[in-house]
């Protein structure tokens, strides 16, 4: 019934199945088509046998030998477009002044929307894999609403598809990042969908190239992505460069390419055929690259290279390796000394075990308190140095002073001042900041400490004899 069903739909209507496939406006095709279904569905009012579900496999099946035998005879596409030829591409950054790097990008009748937010290790990803728990430092998550496709439905968890297309935009573009050592942030991109007529997976992996480099990410290389298609009969093919929803469904072959202008870093072929031979699988590959040298070129528009300074917004975050042995004197006791120097100097701190040490925050100042903090525990003081310090105590024969983190030394009351001290009490007090220079070390190994060769007002060394 079906074939008999495609026959008549074919003699009868096909002139105007392809007369609706020659409207280049996909909102105008479906109207066209729809106008056209109905008119086959009357066709067959009168007969029962010709159920409305049969009716439509049958009609989709005309469709799309019509369609196919169209491309593979003149080369002429759905949208008017040549087999190589990429739909219009717009591409503008910065679009949402809070994030710390965003992008739309548009190709065609496909639309992302791209966030990329930058964290501290205390944001990164845990993930429980089959080898073990480890952290990602790089997220990508990829929304597809019904509504993007002009339908309803329900939003709800995160479904296989948007798993899968985000996992590859993922892997196109983690190639292109920098090392954890380079570029110790934790970064989270996120692609809404707005509108998708195809592959809207590689125009994800523009948009986050884009909104990368606008967070100023330092990547490697601009990365673009383009789904090929394939349409084969017999001996006959024709490959498709960036293909619309409608050529996926009756194509052969969705092949989606990503990657730089230097190679590629990420592939998926989903093909509906038997196999395809090397002859088509080179034919594919080079005019993928083609296509994704023209959009890169497209993008390099809106922006050619990393931003030199991170987003204004971002927080900071600076680096430093301290000895793995010391790692448990930055901890201290049940995490003691960490938490004073958070609670301090107000900057978030990350340890990791190879004694690597992230310090992030929004401040600078802040920064170096806390990297300051951590050098004068994992390091010695060095004699003839000088370093700012408080009294914590107050004796007879000078006055303890505590120094570089937790060291403290003592201040001999004849190195309090250049003039005779009677009491330790007449020059300083508890509590005090002074600055000492660190004059050596006694026989048990106790550090000596002076005050006054050292001008209390600057910090600065006193010429000797003064």
């Amino acid at each position: 019934k079906q074939t008999e069903a495609e026959e008549r739909i074919r003699e009868a209507l096909s002139g105007k199945v392809s007369s609706a496939y020659m409207i280049t406006d996909r909102e105008e095709r479906s109207k066209a088509l729809s106008s056209v279904r109905e008119e086959a569905v009357m066709m067959f009012s009168e007969e029962p046998a010709f159920f409305p579900h049969l009716l439509k496999m049958a009609f989709k099946s005309v469709e799309k030998d019509i369609v196919r035998q169209k491309i593979l005879s003149s080369g002429q596409r759905i949208d008017g477009r040549g087999l190589e030829d990429i739909r219009p591409i717009e591409a503008e950054v910065g679009i949402v002044p809070r994030a710390h790097g965003s992008t739309l990008f548009t190709r065609g009748e496909t639309q992302v929307i791209i966030v990329v937010t930058l964290g501290t290790g205390e944001d990164e990803q845990f993930v429980d894999a089959l080898e073990g728990t480890y952290k990602e430092n790089f997220m990508l998550h990829y929304n597809f609403p019904s509504y993007c496709v002009g339908e309803t439905g329900r939003i709800g968890f995160t479904g296989r598809r948007e798993i899968g297309h985000g996992k590859l935009s993922w892997r196109a573009l983690r190639a292109q990042l920098p090392s954890r050592e380079e570029f110790p942030y934790t970064i989270r991109a996120v692609s809404e969908v707005t509108e998708s007529n195809g592959s809207s997976s590689m125009a994800t992996v523009c948009g986050a190239s884009l909104a990368m480099m606008d967070a100023g990410i330092p990547m490697q290389r601009s990365t673009a992505g383009i789904a090929m298609g394939l349409i084969k009969e017999g001996g006959t093919y024709r490959v498709l460069s960036d293909i619309l929803g409608d050529e996926d469904r009756i194509g052969d072959m969705d092949f989606k390419v990503a990657g730089t202008e230097q190679g590629i870093t990420a592939l998926q072929m989903d093909i509906k055929i038997t196999g395809i031979d090397e002859t088509i699988m080179r034919v594919a590959l080079e005019q993928a690259k083609k296509g994704r040298v023209h959009i890169l070129g497209e993008m390099a528009k809106a922006l050619n290279h990393s931003r030199l300074e991170l987003a204004e917004y971002a927080p900071r975050i600076e680096t430093m390796n301290v000895p793995v042995n010391k790692i448990r004197d930055v901890i201290g006791a049940g995490g003691k000394v960490i938490r004073e120097i958070v609670e301090q100097t107000r900057a978030k701190i990350d340890i990791s075990d190879d004694g690597l040490i992230k310090i992030a925050s929004s401040e600078k100042e802040a920064i170096q308190a806390a990297r300051d903090w951590i050098v004068s525990i994992v390091s010695e003081p060095e004699a003839g140095h000088i370093y700012k310090g408080k009294v914590v105590k107050i004796v007879d024969f000078g006055a303890f002073v505590s120094f570089w983190g937790a060291k403290e030394g003592l201040v001999h009351i004849s190195q309090l001042a250049r003039m005779r001290v009677e009491k330790t009490s007449d020059i300083v007090r508890e509590g005090q900041d002074v600055w000492v220079k660190l004059i050596g070390f006694d026989e048990r190994g106790k550090i000596r400490l002076s005050m006054k060769v050292v001008d209390q007002k600057t910090g600065e060394a006193l010429p000797e004899g003064k």
